[in-house]
Formats: C-alpha cells, structure tokens, sequence
C-alpha cells in the first residue's frame, strides 16, 4: 500500500493559491504562477511564531540550504508577507507572515 499523497494546497486554501497566482503573474513569473496552481502541502513550519503559517511544498531537511539554482521571491501582498524558496523553477517553501489565519477550505466553518 503507497503512502497517501500530500494535500493540494489550492484545496485547502483556494483564496491563498489564487493569490500567489496572481501576485506571481504581476511579478511576471507565469512559470511560477502555473506550478502554484499545483502545490501540495508537505509540512506545516514547527517553529512555532503566532505570526508564522509557513509551509513546505517539496520534502528538504530542516536546516540545510537549498545550494545551487535557489532563489527567494518576495511578492506584494495587500496582507502581511508572502515569500517563496524556489530550487530550479519549483516552489520548495511558501513563507507566510503576518496575515490573518488560514482556513483550511475542507473543514465546516465555525457556527
């Protein structure tokens, strides 16, 4: 039996991802923008900030740098910050900062 696979991320935070769709698009990262449509979430950030809802999208050990082919992309959002690790054209880590809680789209909002 295969282990499931990790949840898309447009599924269980659909505003999230049609915003990095667009922010990306507006940097004029279009490659990006179509890879964000697919991310899944790998792992939620353990570091444990109030501020913090950062997540990887592609398995890497904590603590080692990305090496060669890495890049940050800072985008603008209108809400607190959203930064992307990219290896090589794929998105390894969205940084969220400073924005008001995600809800995850699959669990009944509260009464």
């Amino acid at each position: 039996m295969s282990a499931p696979e990790h949840p898309l991320v447009r599924e269980m935070f659909p505003e999230l991802v049609s915003e990095l769709v667009g922010l990306l698009e507006a940097e004029g990262e279009n490659e990006l923008a179509v890879c964000a449509w697919d991310l899944r979430l790998v792992e939620k950030c353990r570091c444990g900030d109030g501020f913090c809802q950062s997540f990887k999208t592609e398995p890497h050990p904590d603590g080692q740098p990305y090496g060669r082919g890495h890049r940050c992309v800072t985008l603008l959002p209108s809400e607190g910050m959203l930064v992307l690790d990219v290896v090589d054209g794929r998105i390894m880590y969205v940084e969220v900062l400073d924005r008001e809680p995600l809800r995850d789209a699959r669990l009944p909002r509260p009464a």
